[in-house]
């Protein structure tokens, strides 16, 4: 875990100072363990998926009871259990959230015979779930981001001016070091940039879905990634950053998600 801690400092760095200029309300303590809560699938078979549902910076987990997300996954019948964490900015702050998230919900799904695990993430959740899925390859069946925050636009902006994800090189090299001038969000970019074309490398990684209101504050990062991604893996809707955009977006992208459902 040293060598994902040192990873999420170099990614994560700043990220509490850039957020709360755009966020409202205070960060709370980590607590250890981070808390859960289990919503049982609507199958009366036992089911192999989990669904690990992320939520905002100032978000509660029961925010996706309350706002139709675990009640969409029962309409649809989908063959998965959900855990929803409550993964709030205080641990991206202290740089524990992969930590966490390996230790008090992935290892212990595993251990319960989870067979298949996806995240679904919500704004910086969506940040957490690409983060996990970058520094623990192999572990994540599915990815599912809803606006999820990509840094600053500074970075963004850089990969605009490239030509897009395809075309952008990353950091320069610095001869006197032999070690890339990382910005704080690039590794990531980089990450992102193997999504890039139907590509060995794309396929190595989990299948990513992005949706996001085309009038939110983070739609010029979103429309760089989603051009590196399938057309049939991003998806859009008018309006900004709140929940009434992600709910309209998780009804639409649920059905089309390579999830099993409840047999007949």
């Amino acid at each position: 875990m040293k060598i994902f801690s040192k990873r999420l400092g170099l990614v994560v760095l700043g990220l509490g100072a850039a957020w709360l200029a755009v966020g409202c309300g205070g960060v709370r303590k980590t607590t250890v363990p981070m808390a859960t809560s289990f919503e049982k699938s609507s199958c009366t078979n036992k089911v192999d998926t989990l669904l690990v549902m992320l939520p905002g910076a100032y978000s509660t987990p029961e925010e996706f009871k309350r706002e139709g997300f675990v009640e969409a996954l029962r309409d649809n019948r989908v063959a998965a259990d959900v855990m929803l964490v409550d993964a709030h900015l205080g641990y991206y702050n202290d740089k524990t959230i992969l930590e966490r998230l390996s230790a008090d919900v992935m290892a212990p799904a595993r251990s319960q015979g989870y067979r298949k695990i996806w995240i679904v993430g919500i704004s910086v959740g969506g940040f957490g779930g690409l983060l996990y899925a970058q520094t623990h390859p192999g572990e994540l069946a599915g990815l599912v981001t809803l606006a999820p925050y990509l840094g600053e636009r500074a970075q963004s902006t850089d990969i605009a001016n490239a030509g897009g994800l395809a075309q952008w090189k990353g950091p320069l090299v610095d001869p006197a070091e032999g070690v890339p001038r990382t910005p704080n969000e690039t590794q990531l970019w980089q990450w992102l940039r193997g999504y890039v074309g139907f590509t060995q490398t794309a396929a190595a990684r989990p299948p990513l879905y992005l949706g996001y209101g085309v009038d939110d504050r983070f739609a010029f990062s979103h429309r760089l990634l989603a051009a590196a991604l399938p057309a049939e893996r991003v998806f859009t809707t008018e309006g900004g950053h709140d929940w009434p955009e992600w709910k309209r977006l998780w009804r639409r992208m649920l059905p089309t998600l390579p999830l099993q459902s409840c047999p007949a």
